[in-house]
């Protein structure tokens, strides 16, 4: 394994993830990974705005109390701090998000440090609204950086055009199976083929599709399928975050020069850990390491 030094920006939405039994959970795609990075010891910087109110006073407690870099999290004077309503329907989370909020207005001009090189994360609720969008797209014109978007598609607050314009810009892209369906060309073809059309179609290092408890499958530039079913019989509290838990895994490998293989293994085996939390993430540190150490035996 080789030692990178990269470092990795996160770029996108911190909110609270509401449930209907009262719980208020931090989350957030970008937040959720830049959260297990920083337990895996990888210092992410995340770029975000929270509003200034006592749920973003909230989350710059929670972020200084794991150690993590909060210089690029802006306050917005007027807009709230992100929140979505989460509802389990037949086993699968339906979110009802909030608009506006201050994640939706990440400003170039409060970037104190703009990202030099390294990896940068985004997904793609974060891009709904013009002045993020104008950020990012100044950001990521910056060639010493590879890009690893996380897609999300989450009703009504994408196109499938703004969508596959993001692709244009990525080295790696994660999706789950409905995803390539909605942003392929022919629903009729196999999964194989719909990756093999997306992938050389957008240039891609690497995509990737998770699809629950079938696995995930991942194609190279070269050509070559890797893929990996989860163990049966799982305990599972909900499914919130699970893809971002695989994300925050499979960054980490990228990182660390693991082979994909290796990145799958893990970022499976961690993506099945999460699910038995409520929500997508936990403040305890033994749960992480306990992972880790899972990992290096």
């Amino acid at each position: 394994m080789k030692e990178n030094k990269d470092k990795l920006y996160i770029f996108g939405e911190v909110l609270f993830d509401c449930f209907p039994t009262g719980e208020e959970i931090l989350g957030g795609a970008p937040f959720n990974v830049a959260w297990h990075l920083q337990a895996f010891g990888d210092q992410p910087t995340l770029i975000s705005r929270v509003g200034k109110d006592s749920q973003g006073t909230r989350v710059l407690k929670a972020m200084e109390k794991w150690q993590m870099d909060t210089n690029a999290v802006q306050v917005d004077d007027e807009n709230p701090t992100g929140q979505v309503d989460i509802t389990i329907d037949a086993g699968e989370p339906r979110y009802d998000i909030a608009a506006p909020s201050a994640y939706d207005f990440i400003t170039s001009a409060q970037l104190s440090a703009p990202p030099a090189h390294g990896i940068l994360y985004h997904g793609t609720l974060c891009l709904r609204n013009q002045v993020s969008r104008s950020t990012y797209e100044k950001i990521s014109h910056n060639n010493k950086l590879k890009i690893f978007l996380d897609v999300n598609l989450r009703s009504p607050w994408w196109q499938r055009e703004e969508a596959l314009a993001w692709l244009k810009k990525a080295h790696w892209v994660k999706m789950n199976q409905e995803e390539l369906q909605l942003l392929g060309k022919h629903e009729t073809t196999s999964i194989e083929e719909q990756m093999a059309e997306l992938q050389t179609t957008y240039e891609l290092e690497q995509l990737i599709v998770t699809r629950g408890a079938q696995g995930t499958i991942i194609r190279t530039a070269a050509g070559d399928f890797h893929s990996l079913v989860p163990e049966k019989n799982l305990k599972i509290v909900d499914t919130v975050g699970a893809g971002d838990a695989f994300s925050a895994v499979y960054i980490h490998g990228l990182r660390s020069g693991c082979s994909i293989a290796e990145s799958l293994q893990h970022a499976q085996k961690f993506a099945s850990k999460v699910i038995g939390l409520r929500g997508a993430t936990t403040a305890d540190l033994y749960f992480y390491q306990e992972f880790m150490a899972s990992i290096s035996s």
